[in-house]
Parts: C-alpha cells; sequence; structure tokens
C-alpha cells in the first residue's frame, strides 16, 4: 500500500496539473499515451486467458481492475466500441450530457423499441453507451442508491441470495467511491448535511457536487416540505426517500465526468497480465460439452459485420458485461435461451433457457414544463460557447440536475391501501400479460410482481421519482424549468429477443410500457403532484407560465391523453437476465452464473430482478465490485494490496529492462516499453484521478 504521504503528494500535484496549469493539446495527447498503456491498440492479444469480459462498459472495466489485481491471473476486456479519446471532451465535461451528446453519435448503440401500443405507438429511443466506459461515459452522472428494503428484498428470491443483502451492496458501493463535500458556494445554496459514514474515502469514482448550482436548486427541499415531502438528511444509507440533492459522479478536482474508464483504468501502472481491446465487438461465446452443463471454451469477436471473425481462448470464465440488451443477445446468439427464439432465429439451441431477454422493466417519466425569466444551465452554455464548444472543464460546465425527490405510492393515490390491495389482488389476471409462452416466465412474473405490490407498494419506499431540471429545453428555447415524474416500480414487464443470428442485427426490444393500468395511473398521479411543486414557493418564484401541458389539462382523461405522447424512458433499462430461480424464469442463481453453462457469468444492470427506487449507476458499481470478489474467490484468496503491489512491481520491470515486443506475464501480452521516470510521472497521475 502507497505511504500516505506519497499520495497526498500525488493528489497535490494532479490536482496543480489539472486545475492550475492551462490545457495544452500536447499535454494532453502525451497523458492520454500514459493512460492508454492498458489498452491495446494494435489489435495484437494473446491467444487465450484467464477471464474475457465481455463489455468495457460501466460494470466490465470495473471488473477489469479487480480482477487483474492478481498478476498471476490473465484479463481480457473486449469493447464493441472505441475507446472515446476522439470526443474525451465530450465525455469529460458534464454539460455537454446536454448541449453536445454523445447520444446519438457512433458511440451510442442507437437502440429502439417496437411501437409501443400504449404510448401512442411510438418507438422510443434507447441510448446505451458504445465506448470504453459505456453508458458511465454518456449518463447523466447520478449516483442515487437503492433502499435497504429494496435490496434485502432482492436477496430473499433465490438460493444464497443474502450474498446481495443491503449490508454487502452498501459496502460494495462505498468502496467503488471517493467522497467529496460541496465548495463553500455551493454549499451556501444547497445546505447539504452529509453523513460521511455512508461514503467512501479512496474509491475510484468520484462522488460529489456540482463546482456550480443555480438558486433555484436551492428552494427544491423547502419547496416540498411546503407540500409535505420530508427531507432526507441521509438519503445514501439505505433510506432514500423524500427530497434531497444527489451526489453525481464529478471529479471536483477538475470539474470532470468520473466515470469507469476514468476511474477504474486511466490511473493504473501497466499491467502485463491486463489487456483492454476497443473495437472489439463479441459475435458469440463457443460451448461445448461438460461436466455439469455446457462451458465456453472460446469467445469470437469480430471489428465489423463483414470483417473475419477471431477467437480467444478462455481458460476459467467468461463475464458478460454488455449491460441490459447486450448481454441477453450475446447469450441467445450463443444458443442460449427460448427455444422459441433461437429456433425462429435460426439458432442451435444449446440451452433452453425460458428468461433469457424476459423480465425486461425500464424507468419512464414525463415532465411539467413552465417558462422562466431566470437563468438555466442553458442560457449559461449558449451566452458563453455560441461560437465553439468549451475544450475544458469549469465549475459552471460542471452544473447538472442533481434535486430529486423519491415520493411512496401513499403520497400520489388518494385512498392508496384500497387501491394497493386491487393491484395485488389481480395478480393472476396481470400475468395475462407475460410476453412468453413458457410457465416458468409467468412464474418469474408473478414473483416480481407479488413483491412490489405486497411488500413495496405501501412501505416508504419511493414509487415516483420527482426530479427537477434545470437544464433548458435545447438552443431554440433556454428558458425552460422542468419537473419530471419518474415510474420506479413498473408493473409492466416486457422482453427483448433476437430475429437474427448475428449479433450485429439489433435485438427486437418491447419494454410494453403502461402495458399495466396501475403503472398509467400513478405516472399520471406524478405529473399531477410535479404541476403543484411547480406553483408551490419559492420555487414558483422561478416559473412564469407552464408550458406543456398547460392549463387546458386539468381531468384525468386529458392528463392521460396527454401523457402518453410525452412519456420517455430515464435510460435504466434492466433485468433482462434476472436473478431469480430457473424455475421463474431466472438466467443467473445468486453466484451470477448463468443456468446450465459452467463458466459463464453475467454482472451487469441485467441481472437485477426488479426496478429500483434508484439510478442504476451506483448499484451497477456496486454489484460489479461484489462480482469481482466473488469470482477471485472461486479460485484464489487474493489480497488486493499485496496483488496490486505485485502488478506495478511487475509492470516497473518491465517497464525498465523490456522491449516494446516483449512478451510478459501468463497471457504473453506485449508490454510497452517505458523508462523509470515516465513509469513514476504515470503512477503519480494514476494516483492523483484515483483520489
Amino acid at each position: 500500500m502507497r505511504a500516505v504521504a506519497f499520495l497526498s503528494a500525488a493528489s497535490a500535484l494532479g490536482a496543480a496539473l489539472a486545475v492550475a496549469a492551462p490545457r495544452d493539446p500536447a499535454h494532453d495527447l502525451y497523458e492520454r499515451d500514459l493512460f492508454r498503456r492498458n489498452i491495446v491498440t494494435d489489435g495484437q492479444i494473446a491467444d487465450s486467458y484467464d477471464y474475457i469480459i465481455v463489455g468495457g462498459g460501466t460494470a466490465g472495466l470495473v471488473l477489469a481492475n479487480r480482477l487483474s489485481e492478481d498478476s498471476n491471473t490473465s484479463v481480457l476486456v473486449l469493447e464493441a466500441g472505441d475507446t472515446g479519446e476522439a470526443v474525451q471532451n465530450q465525455i469529460d465535461i458534464p454539460s455537454m450530457t446536454y448541449y453536445d451528446s454523445l447520444v446519438g453519435t457512433s458511440y451510442d448503440w442507437s437502440y429502439t423499441t417496437t411501437a409501443q401500443t400504449n404510448v401512442s405507438d411510438r418507438a422510443l429511443t434507447w441510448p446505451r453507451g458504445k465506448v470504453l466506459g459505456g453508458s458511465s461515459a454518456i449518463n447523466g452522472m447520478y449516483l442515487v442508491r437503492p433502499n435497504a428494503l429494496e435490496i434485502n428484498e432482492w436477496a430473499t428470491l433465490v438460493e444464497n441470495g443474502s450474498e446481495w443483502n443491503w449490508d454487502n451492496l452498501f459496502a460494495d458501493m462505498k468502496k467503488s467511491e471517493t467522497y467529496s463535500a460541496p465548495v463553500s458556494s455551493v454549499q451556501s445554496v444547497l445546505n447539504v448535511q452529509a453523513n460521511t459514514s455512508a461514503h467512501g474515502t479512496d474509491g475510484p469514482i468520484h462522488a460529489s457536487y456540482p463546482g456550480y448550482v443555480l438558486p433555484a436548486v436551492g428552494d427544491w427541499t423547502e419547496t416540498l416540505n411546503a407540500i409535505g415531502i420530508a427531507s432526507s438528511s441521509d438519503p445514501d444509507s439505505g433510506d432514500g426517500w423524500g427530497s434531497f440533492i444527489a451526489t453525481s459522479a464529478i471529479n471536483p478536482s477538475n470539474w470532470t465526468r468520473s466515470y469507469s474508464r476514468s476511474g477504474y483504468i486511466d490511473p493504473l501502472p501497466p499491467r502485463s497480465n491486463l489487456a483492454i481491446l476497443p473495437n472489439a465487438t463479441v459475435t458469440k461465446l463457443v460451448l461445448a460439452n461438460a461436466t455439469g452443463g455446457m462451458a465456453a471454451q472460446s469467445v469470437q469477436y469480430a471489428s465489423s459485420k463483414t470483417a473475419t471473425a477471431s477467437t480467444v481462448t478462455v481458460n476459467k470464465e467468461v463475464i458478460l458485461a454488455a449491460g441490459a440488451i447486450g448481454s441477453p443477445q450475446i447469450l441467445m446468439v450463443s444458443g442460449v435461451g427460448p427455444e422459441d427464439v433461437l429456433q425462429a432465429a435460426g439458432v442451435t439451441v444449446n440451452v433452453a433457457l425460458p428468461g433469457v431477454g424476459q423480465h425486461l422493466m425500464d424507468h419512464i417519466y414525463a415532465e411539467v414544463q413552465w417558462k422562466t425569466n431566470d437563468e438555466t444551465g442553458a442560457t449559461m452554455y449558449y451566452s458563453n460557447y455560441s461560437s465553439g464548444a468549451p475544450t475544458t472543464s469549469t465549475p459552471a460546465l460542471s452544473f447538472i440536475n442533481s434535486a430529486t425527490s423519491y415520493v411512496n405510492f401513499s403520497a400520489l393515490v388518494s385512498d392508496a391501501e384500497t387501491y394497493a390491495s386491487q393491484i395485488a389482488a389481480a395478480v393472476d389476471a396481470s400475468a395475462a400479460l407475460v410476453p412468453s409462452q413458457y410457465s416458468e416466465v409467468v412464474e418469474g412474473y408473478k414473483a416480481i410482481y407479488n413483491l412490489t405490490a405486497q411488500k413495496l407498494l405501501m412501505s416508504s419506499v419511493g414509487h415516483m421519482e420527482i426530479l427537477l431540471t434545470l437544464t433548458g429545453a435545447g438552443e431554440s428555447d433556454q428558458q425552460i424549468i422542468a419537473i419530471q415524474a419518474a415510474l420506479q416500480h413498473p408493473f409492466s414487464q416486457g422482453r427483448l429477443y433476437i430475429n437474427s443470428s448475428s449479433v450485429f442485427d439489433a435485438p427486437v426490444i418491447d419494454p410494453q410500457y403502461l402495458s399495466h393500468e396501475a403503472d398509467l395511473t400513478t405516472l399520471r398521479e406524478g405529473l399531477k403532484l410535479c404541476r403543484i411543486i411547480g406553483n408551490t414557493a419559492p420555487l414558483s418564484a422561478n416559473m412564469v407560465e407552464e408550458t406543456n401541458p398547460g392549463s387546458s389539462v386539468q381531468t384525468d382523461d386529458e392528463w392521460e391523453a396527454w401523457l402518453v405522447d410525452n412519456v420517455y424512458t430515464e435510460y435504466h433499462p434492466s433485468c433482462s437476465c434476472a436473478m431469480l430461480p430457473e424455475a421463474q424464469g431466472g438466467v443467473v442463481g445468486a453466484d451470477l452464473k448463468v443456468y446450465g453453462l459452467t463458466n459463464v457469468r453475467v454482472a451487469d444492470s441485467s441481472v437485477f430482478p426488479f426496478e429500483f427506487a434508484a439510478h442504476l449507476q451506483a448499484p451497477v458499481y456496486g454489484l460489479a465490485e461484489q462480482a469481482a470478489s466473488m469470482i477471485k474467490g472461486t479460485y484464489t484468496n487474493v489480497d488486493p494490496s499485496t496483488a496490486s503491489a505485485s502488478a506495478s512491481a511487475s509492470a516497473s520491470s518491465a517497464s525498465a529492462t523490456g522491449s516494446s515486443d516483449q512478451k510478459s506475464g501468463a497471457a504473453g501480452i506485449a508490454a510497452p516499453a517505458w523508462t523509470a521516470v515516465v513509469g513514476l510521472v504515470g503512477v503519480l497521475a494514476g494516483a492523483a484521478l484515483v483520489l
């Protein structure tokens, strides 16, 4: 473990370089070269690896870091997207997520749902990050944690599920982060009273607050209090209901996005046992019979649909971390999934597993908008950068939405207890909505439905997220303030499935939005609450006139007719490889292993068995940390501090004596030549970023 004095010096050096000194483009390129030291840029990798991680996103890069801590273990990450270095400013500068987003570019998978019957037959876009860092590189940076009740209920759904109880996930979410309090100017507006014991102090991801906030953010909790919604003094310790200002994944040393690449990969010294290969789309897992089921022998990947596929052998395990869409799709094109789907797509059935792609859920929202004469994020941005995009971040450019509230069911609907009883009694009738011919999937739907209706609905857990957005509606309409209502525990479940044997053909995504009447009713009531909040002091002082839906919408029927045309995804798909018993349409057990496969695990948001009242980034980091510990414990007991020191020492040795084409380490990965000085600078820069 590095000495405290060394860490302090490294942190100070990093802060000085990032904040005090002007950004020199040549230096930036040199810095990226340092950060690229575990990324394979020439496409040359070894023939086999102990662990092959499919997906270099939010979860995949956590796993890459932690598993490669053992210098005797070789790790390969296959990422379909590019490194992101050509668009680094758009990733790094928080405001870019609103005003120069990567959504809709080649760095976005740009998925689209089927036409949704209950939202005016609209097909909704589903952005997902296609870049190192995955969706953590393009998302809104929220670090909102689930509630302890939700996580403990998850732990009851599967045999040996106690591994996933709140105490364990809480510890791993803390392990993933370094918390920083707001700067004084922001604290004076927000008055955040954080429980520092709820947060990590030396993790890779920075959990902090923007360097600048608009005054209206300070009106949020007082306004919610005025209508009876209490403030949450400790939303990150498992009691995340009520109103609060959320932490965000922002590095306060330079006001940049903190994401899985910048946190878990860039700070690493060269590790001869770790290779990260971008622009490598996994096309299938090659499976063969083995004791206890089928096993992945190798992984095929290609740079495009027309390119020749390459194959790499797996010695221990394949870990799917391709997300709620990619992971089930890869299983299905590899012959693991519902028989009817695989046969229709022309894929040989290796393991008949009906739940793959099923139980798909997502958070959806609509928003009430007001015209304002006050400053918004958009007016700040476009008044300063109308002639060209910024190249470095500033406190003002770190402003993002962070005022939120999680409102329980009883605060949304009148006579909530009676309505909740009616919902619970309708489980069998509601099961007719399940888009599967398999009884196992129906049983899983019922299990999730019953848990939601009987354990969550009348608890204090939030059923609706109410969120303040001050970022404007775009360059053409900058002076807009909106309040969003986002459904957190949907009773509507959908599915995704393949209709082609090629992974390069997007799967069919059908979330069946608002197919259950209760979802429509509660979302409608959430939007009514948004209007009440916007018309309540002190926040109402910022509002001039409601522009959408406007005063013409008043009755329940009018609200419903309007919202089905104006509902969108909150970008939180999950549950498509649900951790449930196989008899309930589950895909993985508590050990994350895919049923019927001996050496394939899934570790991403697809394994959550139901949606949490939270943004998914924080729990995914916790899940990945826990998965890495679980996997390492399967094969050996590794002391991470010893392993890290060993890996660093090995890398330093290779740096001092090796040549650029030298082969070293268990996997025989090419180790670049480094001088001792460059190696030290890289370690210093890395340490600064971690802290």
